[in-house]
């Protein structure tokens, strides 16, 4: 970020200067280099903050009680055929922590007098978990109505039938009204994925069932993993044999990785760092990758540790901010330029390259928050300004080829900036969020007391780690 002397800081800078004085030189440069920083990043907190209103009115207008914006149509989507409140349960933290309180006030009202769970349709344990059940967990924390913890409660009751395989770990899908589930083939992401949710609802409602259920699933997929320490792509829930054994830390995978190390932090539970540690170490042997275009993680066949392919993309950039939270710096900030390379290479990032030869495999954008939650785990750990920086570029491009009238839309083609006529709740409840935490006030956001699921709902620690 660079720095323009405020006119009487300067003049006063020159005097200091001319007299020799250059300890105290040092001290107004480095006081207006502060001061401008600060104003600089209240500028874009109040413009990302600006930008999230612009979506979420695009929302109310065009979409208000349904799951999703259609930002192109100006139509709406339900995920199953009714809505489940996708966007306003995402949406309400980021509220709360942007001070927006009418907003805020406006989404509750609509959250707990109409959402209900009592409906004969197959979820996405998974999504569910980490969006809605997440969701209704924190809005509890910050706001502290009981009715956000009830329907976490009812939720989480109709979840647990997912549980029911042979193995313990769950199945994708499960009927919130019958229990019924169905499709055996899960990945380690979405097995991996809900103790932070699950374990919070156990400490919560006194019920240790859900902590349980969620611990088993992940002890039962961790004791799976090959001779070398890695896990696969695809697992079947009931006989446990392994479907698809291509390891990476892309979609399908990653948040797994994540959740080990968050699980710890956030419970304190040392089984889970145990966990972390073997996997993470595995994953620096066997998957890390240093080429001419930077410091990246691969694809490597789960056993032989073979490298398969070098692709990566949007949802490998969460990898860096873990790294940070676990205090390897040095791996975090070279992935994390990596990352950002990735993005300014096309403008806006690609759903997937081939980070060898910089050459797309996905085109699409569809407003991912995961470089940029990065980029603000990072400028919370070193106090960088390159990540403020970064985030500023990410802002800007996001608006220059996602805004539309009405709110914001995905990308078909990073290539040609054609849009796509979607906007995920994920752009309100993480990529609007971790902008506005990268130029927010520290104290916005307590970094030592929450950590963030998945899909960045802030969750409070229940137990002191070191």
């Amino acid at each position: 970020m660079k720095i323009k002397l405020l006119p009487v800081l300067f003049i006063v800078l020159l005097s200091e200067l001319s007299v020799g004085n250059y300890a105290q030189a040092k001290k107004i440069f480095y006081a207006a280099e502060n001061v401008q920083t600060k104003m600089e990043k209240k500028k874009y907190a109040e413009q990302v903050k600006r930008e999230f209103l612009h979506a979420w009115d695009g929302y109310k207008k065009f979409a208000w009680g349904h799951d999703d914006l259609n930002p192109l149509s100006k139509t709406f989507k339900d995920w199953y055929g009714t809505s489940l409140f996708m966007t306003p349960v995402d949406a309400f933290d980021t509220m709360v922590l942007m001070g927006l309180k009418d907003e805020a006030f406006g989404a509750k009202e609509l959250i707990v007098k109409n959402l209900s769970f009592d409906k004969n349709i197959f979820v996405q344990n998974f999504e569910i978990t980490i969006r809605l059940l997440g969701g209704l967990l924190s809005a509890y924390e910050l706001d502290g109505d009981k009715r956000f913890l009830n329907l976490a409660e009812d939720l989480g009751k109709r979840l647990l039938p997912a549980f029911n395989s042979k193995t313990g770990m769950p199945y994708v899908y499960v009927n919130l009204k019958t229990g019924e589930t169905k499709n055996e083939i899960n990945d380690p992401a979405e097995i991996g994925t809900l103790m932070l949710e699950f374990g919070t609802l156990s400490i919560l409602s006194g019920n240790p069932i859900y902590y349980y259920k969620a611990k088993h699933a992940v002890e039962e997929l961790y004791k799976r993993r090959s001779a070398i320490g890695l896990v696969g792509t695809l697992i079947n829930v009931n006989t446990g044999k392994w479907v698809n054994t291509k390891s990476h830390i892309g979609g399908m995978i990653d948040s797994y990785y994540e959740y080990l190390l968050k699980s710890y932090l956030l419970f304190g539970d040392k089984d889970f760092k145990m966990m972390y540690d073997s996997s993470i170490a595995a994953v620096n042997k066997y998957l890390a990758d240093t080429v001419s275009t930077g410091f990246w993680y691969g694809t490597v066949d789960m056993n032989t540790g073979k490298r398969l392919s070098t692709t990566f993309g949007a949802l490998n950039a969460f990898m860096p901010a873990v790294l940070a939270l676990s205090g390897d710096m040095q791996r975090a900030e070279k992935l994390q330029q990596s990352c950002f390379n990735m993005w300014k290479t096309f403008d806006i990032e690609p759903e997937q390259i081939n980070y060898k030869s910089m050459k797309i495999i996905s085109p699409q954008y569809v407003l991912r928050p995961e470089n940029i939650e990065s980029a603000y785990y990072l400028y919370y750990f070193t106090g960088d300004d390159k990540y403020l920086d970064m985030g500023k570029y990410y802002l800007e491009s996001i608006i220059k080829f996602c805004r539309t009238d009405s709110a914001y839309a995905s990308l078909k083609d990073v290539r040609t900036k054609e849009k796509a006529d979607n906007m995920q709740s994920f752009f309100l409840a993480e990529t609007l969020k971790y902008l506005y935490l990268l130029f927010a006030e520290e104290s916005t956001f307590d970094f030592n007391r929450m950590i963030f699921n998945t899909e960045a709902h802030p969750l409070k620690k229940f137990h002191e780690t070191k």
